[in-house]
């Protein structure tokens, strides 16, 4: 075991730690990134948002394959190959990455493939991938560990029940699949499925799918999943599930009380995601972890350890990569001495389903929540020349405006595209917009 004194060490490659260490080594900074992939990446490129993009991108080719007979183009039935859809897909995780390996090269960041654990507040150990062990002393680590899939007990251990790294593995096209969550997960994967040719269900225990997103958005959505999936259960409870031969029966507790089983070829389940702050060491350091897993931190995203900083998916909600990507950039300049906090007016999340659904600032049901006085703006794409002309009508535009001020307060989109119409209406927010502007 040898042990190296490091300026910073980043401990997670993720679109929150690769970021801080290409900024910190880009400032001058000795920088270690530690990982437990071959290439920075975190769990976004390789088992989350840019796998998942891929197969949503196939998945609205062959829908506007189908849609395009309402048009007067028919096509042949698609022919799909699954083995090089899957080539395709690990493909695109496999080019981002290793382009990460070279650019950590490139900026001299020393990156070891490992699992980091805390001895003390400036001590680590790294079980590398060798199956030989580092330690390393550093003067300040940033934490970027990101978060994993929430798993209940209530599910059983079968290679027919998979989270989101299993759907994402394309083993097979089930003919039948349930979905337990309708949230953005659950919701882009079974529309995936749904296009490849699975029939399927989606349970909710909520009255509504996308909690906490618009409903004025949401209604739009859940309109035209009605048609891509054979059912949405709303109000209902997974209350049991055991494998029958090469089936897996799941039990079902619906809003009136009643009961009812059906039979699936494959379960996949999105309850939500948890930090991954176990397992560290932190308890050797004065990180100081929340009721919910998440580390506590300062507006520069310091934790109690004045010397340990925590960025992404560990440090709190929103989880998304963006969010991480900022974060990193903050905490690593506030190292450098910059003043300098994390305060976005607005941070914008997008669902890529189909339609898209995205929104930044703040929606309609917080500020009524906050007993805050806004003005409503919505804007039906049915009057929308360019969306008449994709033959989509199922959108809206939504702005939150301050009544006294008339500044732009939230904005929501629903519809073909909305994911990058959503970047004007963040940047209008940040800036302090007003509705002329």
């Amino acid at each position: 075991m040898s042990t190296d004194r490091k300026q910073l060490v980043v401990v997670g490659g993720g679109p929150g730690g690769y970021p801080a260490a290409f900024y910190a080594a880009d400032l001058g900074m000795d920088v270690t990134l530690i990982d437990l992939d071959v290439n920075p990446g975190g769990v976004c490129l390789y088992r989350g948002c840019i796998p998942s993009k891929a197969l949503l991108h196939v998945a609205k080719l062959l829908e506007e394959a189908e849609e395009a007979k309402a048009w007067g183009i028919e096509f042949e039935p698609p022919k799909i190959n699954l083995d090089k859809l899957r080539e395709f897909k690990n493909g695109v995780v496999g080019k981002l990455t290793g382009g990460l390996g070279m650019l950590s090269k490139a900026r001299k960041v020393n990156f070891i493939q490992g699992r980091a654990t805390f001895v003390d507040s400036n001590t680590l150990t790294v079980a590398k991938a060798d199956g030989s062990e580092e330690s390393i002393a550093f003067d300040n680590c940033i934490i970027s560990t990101g978060s994993r899939p929430t798993h209940i007990p209530l599910f059983i251990d079968s290679p027919k029940v998979v989270d989101s790294t299993g759907a994402l593995e394309l083993t097979e096209i089930p003919e039948k699949l349930l979905v337990i969550g309708g949230g953005y997960i659950g919701l882009e994967m079974g529309s995936v499925y749904a296009a490849l040719g699975s029939n399927v269900d989606v349970v909710e225990m909520l009255p509504s799918l996308l909690a906490g997103a618009d409903k004025d958005l949401v209604t739009h959505l859940a309109k035209r999943l009605k048609g891509k999936f054979e059912d949405i259960m709303l109000n209902t409870k997974v209350t049991g599930m055991e494998e029958k031969g090469d089936k897996v029966a799941v039990h079902f507790e619906l809003k009136d009380g009643s009961t009812k089983t059906t039979e699936y070829d494959k379960v996949l389940y999105s309850i939500g995601r948890r930090p991954n702050s176990e397992n560290l060491g932190l308890e050797n350091t004065k990180v100081v972890i929340g009721d919910k897993g998440f580390i506590e931190t300062d507006e520069q995203r310091r934790t109690a350890d004045g010397h340990i900083f925590a960025i992404g998916d560990i440090a709190g909600e929103p989880m998304l990569a963006h969010k991480a990507t900022a974060e990193g950039k903050v905490a690593v300049e506030a190292l450098n001495g910059k003043k300098t906090i994390f305060d976005p007016a607005a941070i914008p999340a997008v669902v890529f389903t189909d339609p898209e659904i995205s929104w930044a600032g703040i929606t309609e049901a917080e500020a009524k929540t906050a007993g805050r006085k806004v003005k409503v703006a919505k804007f039906p794409w049915a009057a929308s020349g360019r969306a008449t002309t994709l033959d989509r009508f199922d959108g809206v535009t939504k702005i939150i405006v301050d009544p006294d001020t008339e500044q732009v307060l939230g904005v929501g989109i629903c519809g073909p595209g909305a994911g990058e119409l959503i970047a004007e209406a963040t940047l209008a927010i940040e800036m302090g917009c007003n509705v002329e502007d």
